[in-house]
């Protein structure tokens, strides 16, 4: 069998057992299931060679300018002799490598006392975060996500995520004339079917009810229950300092508004767009759009407070990337090399559908009083 029939017959037998499953659980399988999944599986996901682009594999200023931020947070904090730089759902290292070369190059007193903490889901990845972050192997330290939200655990520094809480399972529903049913996955002639029923949890309802979103008879919409989850775990340890997440997708008002009758979620493999889950199990990535209010709510309730939200474009022009492209200007370089690298830029920070709106930052922060950031100070000159 290759990888997909395996898959599927893991994901078959459950159903079997059960009748249907939510289609959390079978996105979960499809992204997670050990040695199987999407996310857990041998193979590049990301850049040319993979099946999507992030922000992180346009340029290393992506990650220089996040680095300016999360000093300016260091300093928010009294500049503490030691600060924890926390990143969930890490990859091979590459955005942590490009923070950690700025600090070690223009920040030197902060880097001399940071510490940075690896939260990933999968070990294998280990030998490829080993070399790229080859420079900094005296600030790193490893945590699974169950070492991490034991009680054990607390941290004082930065928290952050790059498209993590889009790749969380998540339920689908449907508004009815009757009421919000869930879309379950069952099997139907060997294959998998969706199936309308009864919500498997009330959590659901709660969700549009705490945001106050009533979605229209007929529209489709993901709920995120996981990221809600998420967010609590992070919260939790995290004494003092900051909650950073980058990821794409709107306020609520906009996620869930009328015209979006289909949902959000999408399928990528080789970077095309696929909108069937049901095939290339395990070989192709399944995403939906964050719900920005939910974050924001459930974190007020956590005891984190909305420091900036915004498009990211506005926050890499609030804090600094302008000046990135300025030293890049200044290099020895070529004319040719800068002109790529110009163009290369204007994915994260030009508006009009690309990076730089599709994206949002999000900004929380914890015990931290009146805090003074790059990105809340606007876009400078």
């Amino acid at each position: 069998m290759n990888d997909d029939s395996r898959l599927k017959k893991i994901i078959a037998d459950r159903i079997a057992g059960l009748g249907h499953i939510t289609f959390a659980a079978f996105m979960s399988a499809c992204l997670y299931e050990p040695g199987l999944g999407y996310y857990t599986s041998p193979g590049r996901k990301v850049g040319a060679e993979g099946d999507f682009y992030t922000s992180i594999t346009v340029h290393a200023a992506f990650g220089r300018v996040l680095a300016r931020e999360i000093a300016q947070m260091w300093r928010c904090l009294g500049s503490p002799a030691c600060f924890d730089l926390v990143e969930c759902g890490c990859g091979n290292g590459r955005l942590a490598c490009d923070i950690l070369d700025y600090l070690a190059e223009r920040e030197p007193e902060f880097y001399a006392g940071l510490s940075l903490i690896l939260v990933e889901l999968e070990p294998s990845l280990t030998a490829a975060q080993d070399e790229i972050l080859h420079d900094h192997t005296n600030k790193l330290q490893r945590l699974s996500p169950e070492e991490f939200g034991s009680d054990d655990f607390r941290f004082n520094g930065c928290l952050y995520s790059n498209e993590l809480i889009d790749a969380m399972p998540v339920h689908r529903v449907v508004q009815t004339e009757s009421g919000l049913m869930e879309i379950f996955v069952a099997l139907k002639g060997g294959e998998f079917v969706e199936e309308a029923g009864p919500t498997s949890t009330p959590a659901l309802e709660e969700y549009f009810s705490r945001i106050g979103i009533a979605l229209h008879p007929g529209q489709h919409a993901e709920v995120n229950l996981n990221g809600m989850e998420w967010l609590s775990s992070v919260a939790r340890p995290l004494e003092r300092g900051f909650i950073l997440t980058i990821d794409y997708g709107y306020p609520g008002s906009e996620l869930f508004a009328p015209h979006r009758k289909n949902g959000t979620m999408l399928c990528y493999h080789r970077h095309q767009v696929e909108e069937n889950p049901y095939i290339r199990l395990g070989q192709q990535d399944i995403t939906t759009h964050v719900d920005f209010t939910s974050l924001m709510q459930h974190g007020e309730t956590l005891g984190l407070e909305p420091v900036w939200f915004g498009e990211q474009y506005r926050f890499l022009l609030a804090a600094g990337i302008i000046q990135e492209i300025e030293d890049i200007e200044r290099s020895d370089i070529s004319e040719e090399e800068k002109l790529r690298l110009r163009l290369t830029l204007k994915k994260l920070i030009v508006p009009g559908g690309g990076m730089g709106d599709t994206f949002r930052v999000l900004v929380q922060s914890k015990n931290v009083a009146a805090p003074d950031l790059l990105c809340q100070r606007g876009i400078r000159a």
